[in-house]
């Protein structure tokens, strides 16, 4: 059930452009009645840092809450993160990516207080050092210096009202002792994510509606654990160790369906239950050794990671009649979908700074994954009293090797540059035990991909700043994006995940100019050969055998869907006013869409679409949209003493095309007020205020087919949270390295 919902989410995500949060524009620090301004929001040749370390944004925050305030950063649907409108972000910590999947990791963020952040680093186009994939943007967020030995943390407790109620706790301590420092940290809670849904689709003399509740209760558990330790002034050795649970039981679907064939008109229930739980646990060993006294320095890494999902459902449909009453049940589905991950990694870079402030990067890095699954599909039809068993094993093995080398040069106190390139070999096997057709027995992928890279940066003066980025990427698919499995959400209406999905190759362009570091335009350009995203199929399906459905169908298939391009431009301010009283973030610009893609046939079942006469359908989307994008973020401090701040903050996004058809415009509301007191920090959030963050799709194709998608998520909600914080403020955090296996861990979700 998850899996229906994150395919869709993932496509209604995609189109968010920059929705800049608060931040101050200065930092004031009196020392011995002498004033010092500390910008806190600058441009560092590859990345914009913002500076947050005596912030107030930070202090009662959550880190999730503190990333959406940050200049280029944003989230529409409170899951996801995006940069200036890019699709995917990862998140690293002081150079070390994550290591959780997706929904996972934004638990973990929700219930992580932000209290000993010392300032968060935006790169918008990574360079070729980094493991990343498509348009992916690096959010790095870097933890608080060492000032002294000793103990210090932080506890959090929250509560969420919206549709249901929820709650969180997190407590964390970190503790430094001469050459050992360790971290930890343990957090958890509870919430039912509810979504109402109405899906139509309609072709000549037929049409289909589905509407109703989706209700996933979620119980989260996890942490971390860190231990550093400096063997010599030139050496480290770090053991990190993360995990994460989720455990969704008695999840929920409840839709009530219309099918009408000829005027003929006939209802159904979908009451589909699911259980689910999924761990997710990583480790990693690094070594760094320092070589010289400019910074030249040896990175080693070796990790494992492990990540299982279980995941049971049981699909009934019931006969019904236009008053809604259940009667006979007519179908069964039972599935069981376990998905084992396992994955060993290795990584070593290198370093080496020259005195011409030229530095030379080199390294590679190889990842081998395991991908098990047992999946099992049992069916039942109580009108015709037939059962069919569908089991299917299928195994995904992967291998990439990866090697880089970049080269960076300051050329003067105005002019640097950046030139690297990456050579990544991927060699993939796919095998099924029991395939529904021969084609998926077994599906083999070569890939060799050369990737490079350039970034120039410029400072025409104290007060202009301009620079130039271009990057290639590849985009390989998700794994459970190529597990041949469907995901039913009524009879007629499932999404399906497609083995035969092949890696697409995506082109970034960046030109950013920056005034004061308080003004700044972005303009950006991606071209996507080959984009994986999700098509919706529909009509009768007609089955290779020759066979006809009787029923209207219709299917979410995941497939390269042709090519697109995304063009977006950005005008933005970042600046405080009135001696820091009023600190805005905002900014206006517009995003252009152009969509080339089209669809005939389900590539795992081999199946066709036709009308009632037997008109075959091809799904068609190649329309272009522009779309005006607006946000207002404002943090406004009450009183001298700095402990109280209002907050106030808005966006809009017009309306644009996307791959499943024209998403209306979306746009919210959120209201916050917050006490600082010693060590406590109390916050009170109303997001969503007037009820407009509501997803509404429409697609027309040519043939005169609709389809119609409604997507409730209950964004309006109030959270109650309380902070405290103990110990030595002045602690130096664990030191954090990135992880070998990272770049794996982001397929997971």
């Amino acid at each position: 059930m998850k899996r229906i919902l994150l395919s869709i989410a993932i496509i209604f995500g995609s189109c968010a452009f920059a929705q800049e949060k608060k931040s101050d524009s200065t930092k004031t620090k009196n020392i011995e009645g002498v004033t010092i301004t500390k910008q806190v929001f600058k441009k560092q040749s590859d990345r914009l840092v913002y500076d947050v370390a005596s912030s107030p944004v930070a202090k009662g925050n959550t880190t999730f809450d503190l990333l959406k305030q940050t200049p280029l950063l944003s989230s529409t649907d409170d899951k996801t993160l995006k940069i200036a409108g890019k699709n995917n972000v990862l998140i690293y910590i002081n150079g070390r990516k994550s290591n959780m999947d997706a929904e996972s990791l934004a638990q973990f963020l929700k219930n992580t207080p932000a209290e000993n952040i010392q300032k968060i680093e935006v790169i918008t186009v990574p360079g070729s050092e980094y493991q990343v994939e498509s348009s992916d943007g690096i959010i790095n967020i870097v933890l608080k210096k060492k000032m002294s030995d000793g103990l210090n943390g932080n506890m959090r407790f929250s509560n969420t009202q919206g549709k249901y109620n929820a709650s969180q706790a997190s407590f964390s301590a970190n503790y430094r002792k001469d050459k050992l420092g360790i971290s930890a940290s343990l957090s958890g809670g509870e919430n039912i994510e509810a979504q109402t849904y109405t899906l139509k689709n309609s072709s000549e003399g037929a049409s289909n509606e589905s509407t109703g509740d989706i209700d996933d209760p979620n119980k989260n558990i996890g942490g971390y654990l860190n231990i550093d330790y400096q063997l010599n002034d030139k050496s480290n050795l770090a053991l990190s160790w993360n995990t994460w649970a989720n455990k969704s039981y008695n999840s929920t679907v409840n839709l009530f369906n219309t099918i009408i064939n000829s005027n003929n008109p006939s209802y159904t229930w979908s009451k589909n239950k699911e259980d689910s739980r999924s761990y997710n646990n990583s480790l990693n060993l690094n070594y760094e050794l320092k070589t010289d006294s400019l910074g030249s320095k040896l990175n080693l890494n070796a990790a494992y990671l492990n990540y299982k999902r279980f995941q049971y459902t049981n699909n009934m449909t019931y006969h019904s009649n236009i008053n809604r009453d259940v009667l006979g049940e007519s179908t069964q589905l039972l599935q069981d979908l376990p998905q084992i991950i396992n994955n060993f990694s290795g990584m070593a870079d290198y370093i080496q700074k020259f005195k011409n402030d030229l530095t030379i990067s080199v390294g590679g890095n190889y990842n081998k994954t395991k991908t098990d699954n047992d999946t099992k599909n049992d069916s039942y039809n109580f009108d015709t009293a037939t059962p069919d068993s569908k089991p299917n094993h299928f195994i995904y093995d992967e291998n990439i090797y990866g090697f880089y080398i970049t080269a960076e040069k300051k050329f003067s106190d105005k002019f640097s540059g950046k030139v690297g390139t990456r050579y990544e070999i991927t060699n993939s096997l796919g095998t099924s035990d029991k395939p529904s057709s021969e084609d998926l027995r077994r599906i083999e992928r070569n890939y060799n991909n050369l990737l490079p890279y350039l970034s120039l940066n410029y400072t025409i003066n104290d007060k202009n700043n301009i620079s130039y980025s271009f990057s290639s990427r590849m985009r390989r698919p998700s794994f459970w994006e190529i597990n041949p499995v469907k995901n039913k959400l009524t009879d007629n209406n499932y999404t399906q995940n497609n083995p035969f999905v092949k890696a697409s190759s995506t082109y970034n362009q960046e030109l950013m100019y920056m005034y004061k570091n308080s003004y700044f335009v972005v303009l950006n350009h991606s071209y996507i050969k080959d984009a994986i995203t999700q098509v919706p199929l529909q009509g009768y399906p007609q089955h290779p055998d020759g066979t006809i459905g009787e029923n209207l169908a219709l299917r979410y298939i995941r497939t390269n869907f042709g090519d697109k391009q995304e063009m977006s431009a950005m005008v933005g301010i970042q600046k405080s006013f009135f001696k820091q009283y009023w600190t805005t973030n905002s900014s206006i610009g517009f995003q252009h869409n152009r969509n080339n893609g089209s669809l005939d046939v389900d590539p795992t079942t081999g199946d066709r679409f036709i009308d009632k006469n037997g008109k075959p359908f091809i799904y068609v989307n190649n329309i272009n949209s522009t779309s005006i994008l607006i946000q207002t973020n404002n943090t406004i401090r009450l009183d001298k003493a700095k402990t109280w701040f209002l907050g106030v903050n808005f966006f809009y996004i017009d309306k644009q095309q996307i791959e499943l058809g024209m998403l209306r415009s979306l746009s919210s509301l959120d209201l916050s007020i917050k006490k600082n007191w010693n060590d406590w920090t109390f916050a009170l959030n109303v997001n969503d205020v007037l009820r407009t963050n509501i997803v509404v799709i429409d697609d027309y194709q040519a043939n005169g087919n609709y389809n119609y998608v409604h997507q409730n998520q209950y964004k309006r909600n109030l959270t109650v949270s309380l902070t405290y914080n103990f110990g030595n403020k002045k602690l130096k955090k664990v030191r954090d390295i990135e992880g070998a296996s990272d770049s794996i861990k982001s397929r997971t979700r």
